[in-house]
Formats: C-alpha cells, structure tokens, sequence
C-alpha cells in the first residue's frame, strides 16, 4: 500500500501523527513544508495527504490545489489550529475529503485517515475500469454475468437481443457490444447508429430506416440515406422494438434474412453490412402470442438474448453506481463531489426505483445542486426517498462509512428514524450467534462503548469533561472507558 503523506510545519504535530499511524500499521512519510512534498511528488505518489492550512511559504491551500491538479483523486484531510468558517470552507470548496480542527483527539484522526484509504482504493478500483465502461457498472452476480457474455461475443457478429426495463440502460450493453466487437482482430468498429422506433411516427419510421428516392413522397426533395446505410461496417442498434408496426416487421425480417434492403421509392438493392442489435422492455414472446409481433421475426432477433436486470435486483451496486453519477454530475458543474452518509446510502439503496439507472442518475444530480453540505445525509434526500425504509447494506456494498464532523449541523443529527441502526444491530447479531462466536456480548458493548466516546469528545473537540456531561455519565467513568478500550492516548 503506498504511504500516507503529512505535511506540517510542526514538528510535534507530525511526530504524534507518524507515531499514531504507526501503531495503526499505515505506512507514513512527513514533510517540514510544502516545498518538499511537490520535489517528492513526481517520484512518489501518496495513498492520502494531511496537510496543515497555515505554513510558511506555499499554505495548505494552494498545496491543495496544486496537488488536486496533478492527483485529482487523491484524498487530501486539512488541518488547521484556525477553526474558522473561512478555512473549513475553504478546505472543500478546493476539493479536501474532510477538515480537521486542532487540537484533535488522535484516534479519530486515524479513523479519518481509514476512512479516506477507502475512499481512495475505491478511486483506484473505479480508475480501473475501461474509460467507455460508462455507468455500465456493476459487481452484483447478474452483472457480471452479463459482462461475461459481453466479453465471449466480443469476436462474434451475431444478432442480440437485450431485454430489461426502461432506463436499465440497455443502449450501454448495447454500445459496449459494438466497442467489442470490432471486424478481425485490432480492427475499428463502424458507427454506431441507435434508433428508438417508439419514438418515430410510424408513417416516418420506415424512411428513418431505410432512407428514401428523391420523389418518393409529398416532401422528399431530395435523396435520403437511412439509418441502415449509415450504421454501414458498424452496428444499428434497434430500440424497443416492440413497438414496430408488423408492415415494417416483415421489411426488417427480409433485410435479417436476404441482408438486401430497398430504399423507400427505390428500386436498386443495397447490400446491408450491419450487425444489428435490438432491445426491448416488453415481453416478446407474450406479443408473439397476442399477434402483435412477427414470430419469424422474433427468432431472427432472438439469435442471443441478454437480460440486463433492474436496479432493485441488484441493490448492492447502488452504492458504486451513486458515486459514479455523483462524481459526474460534479464535474460537469465543475465542483467538488459529494459523499453519501451511510444512512443516506441505506435508504438509497431500500428505494425500488421503477425509473432505474436512469432515475438513480436524475436523483444523484439533482443531490449534487441541491443537497446543501458536502455530505449527503437523509434528510438532503428527495422527497420519494424520505419515505423510503432504511434497509441494511448488502455484505457486498461498498458503500462508504459516514464522515463525522467536529460540529455536525442539527440536520445531521436528526434522522427521520431514530432506531434505523437496530435492524443492522439485530443482524450483526444473527451472524455472530450463528457462526458461534465467542462472548458476543462484550466485543458488541465494547465497540458501541467506544463509538459512542469517540463521537462525543470529537464533537467536544477532544474536552473530557464535556464530553462525559453530554453523554450523561461521570467524570470517572469516561476516564476508565478510555483506559479500558486502549483510548487514553
């Protein structure tokens, strides 16, 4: 793993925290200033930066910044001994991952600094990914499954069938059968040419696909080529196609099957060299048996089918594809991303969303104007999701943990269900009792113990004596707490 970086004029400061970090086993490099950090940076690239707001020379900011330019997905926390609304506002809108005041207690500066690994490995998982992977994101069974097909048709020209709900995002599997399956081996796919056929007049849509003579109609004044021609060497992606009218059905059946095809009002064939791909919402076979679709039809597009599921299907990869869309929407209004609070990724993951990927990515963008703070929490939500019920994460979620502040606004701290934690308290539970594990009783007190001392001297600002009066115990109590679960230091 690469080395967490700490820049801090400070040497006291930086001492505490290489040695906090130490203990924690995360690997650690210091820097007086922010001279050394940039001379360091073009051979050396850090896991996480900590940078102090105010130092001699070049401040946190601009290291920020400059950093930010050259490492756009780096995790940068900012500390400053000024805790003012002008410095933590300053730390975010520069693109900071979280905002440190000092003095701070240093466990939850190692949380912090936990945190923002994860955050960055997820950064580099999704960095990963083929640039064209788009929003087709997905680590659910079905999903790769279904990449799996994607990969074995990648040298095969055959017909597909893509069935799922509007807004599954069929065009994407679509799109990505077309980048994979190029003629002959290094070779660069054709167009790609899509058409929704429910979208087009039926009395247009014949001309739409097969282009028309100058003449052939009131209106057409001159040669048209159709989408047929146009997708020429690449791949016609034909939308719902469902929907066709059975007279252009029997057309599209006799191109499949001759790969000759007329313009409209013409009388010369013209050779169609397109793979044609179709998609659908509707239950085709259902529509074979209603005698509203061409069974002929049917099996030419039915060569291979490829079912893209729901997104309620598949709940664990709402998580991955939330960040995808918030990370988008972001940069196309040119600030800085927003995370999602666990308890904000509960109820996005419980939403059924019947608009699927595509109403995930409306609800993402309207999160990213809308949502006031950097950290989406529940109440930010949209309406038809505050009446969403909180569900537990899936074991395969990679949802990220909830970034605590110093002082979080009152919004934050009141959630629209108070018990939301219980149901996952009873199914850690569960898991435990079933697999037999030893004394659950007291690792589960020790872990709530410990949140609830970290949660509160942190908004306490590391005060004890506060903290202690806030959660309604005594002096000597916190004192022990802290000495029995390792917290003292």
């Amino acid at each position: 793993m690469k080395s967490v970086w700490i820049v801090d004029d400070d040497a006291s400061i930086r001492y505490v925290l290489e040695k906090a970090l130490a203990r924690a086993q995360i690997p650690v490099r210091s820097f007086a200033d922010a001279g050394e950090l940039m001379a360091a940076l073009p051979h050396e690239e850090p896991q996480v930066l900590l940078t102090d707001i105010r130092m001699p020379g070049v401040s946190g900011l601009e290291l920020l910044a400059r950093v930010k330019a050259r490492l756009p997905g780096l995790p940068v926390i900012v500390t400053t001994a000024y805790s003012d609304l002008d410095s933590a506002v300053g730390s975010f809108e520069a693109g900071a991952f979280d905002y440190l005041p000092k003095p701070f207690d240093l466990q939850q500066a190692v949380e912090m600094v936990r945190r923002a690994i994860d955050e960055s490995l997820r950064e580099q998982a999704a960095d990963a990914l083929p640039d064209e992977a788009g929003p087709l994101l997905g680590q659910a069974p079905a999903m790769q499954e279904l990449f799996r097909a994607i990969g074995r048709l990648g040298q095969s020209q055959a017909t597909v069938l893509i069935t799922g709900e509007s807004g599954s995002g069929k065009e994407l599997v679509a799109q990505a059968l077309h980048r994979h399956g190029a003629r002959g081996a290094g070779a660069v796919p054709g167009p790609f040419v899509a058409i929704n056929t429910a979208a087009i007049p039926h009395e247009l849509l014949e001309s739409e696909l097969f282009g028309h003579e100058r003449g052939a109609f009131t209106g057409a004044q001159a040669m048209r080529r159709g989408r047929f021609e146009q997708a020429e060497g690449g791949t016609l992606f034909l939308d719902e196609i469902g929907d066709m009218p059975l007279a252009l059905q029997t057309r599209l059946l006799r191109v499949l099957s001759d790969g000759q095809f007329y313009r409209v009002g013409g009388h010369q064939p013209l050779r169609a060299r397109v793979r044609v791909i179709a998609a659908t919402h509707q239950d085709l076979e259902q529509r074979v048996r209603a005698g509203a679709f061409r069974e002929d039809l049917f099996h030419r597009l039915n060569v291979i089918r490829l079912r893209l599921p729901p997104l309620r299907e598949r709940r664990e990869d709402v998580s991955l594809l939330a960040r995808h869309f918030l990370a988008r929407s972001a940069h196309e209004l040119g600030v800085a991303p927003k995370r999602i609070s666990q308890a904000a990724m509960q109820r996005l993951q419980a939403f059924d969303y019947p608009g699927n990927v595509r109403q995930l990515q409306n609800i993402c963008h309207w999160l990213t104007v809308m949502a006031p703070g950097r950290t989406i929490d529940p109440l930010d939500l949209p309406p038809e999701l505050q009446a969403a019920p909180a569900a537990a994460v899936p074991a395969t979620s990679e949802a990220p943990a909830p970034v605590p502040s110093p002082a979080p606004p009152p919004s934050a701290m009141a959630a629209p269900d108070e018990d939301d934690w219980l149901p996952l308290l009873e199914q850690d539970l569960r898991r435990r009792l079933a697999a037999g594990e030893p004394e659950p009783w007291q690792d589960l007190v020790r872990r709530f113990e410990t949140r609830l001392i970290r949660t509160a001297l942190a908004f306490t600002q590391g005060r004890r004596i506060d903290a202690a009066q806030r959660l309604g115990i005594g002096r000597n109590t916190i004192t022990r707490k802290l000495q029995d679960y390792g917290l003292d230091e």
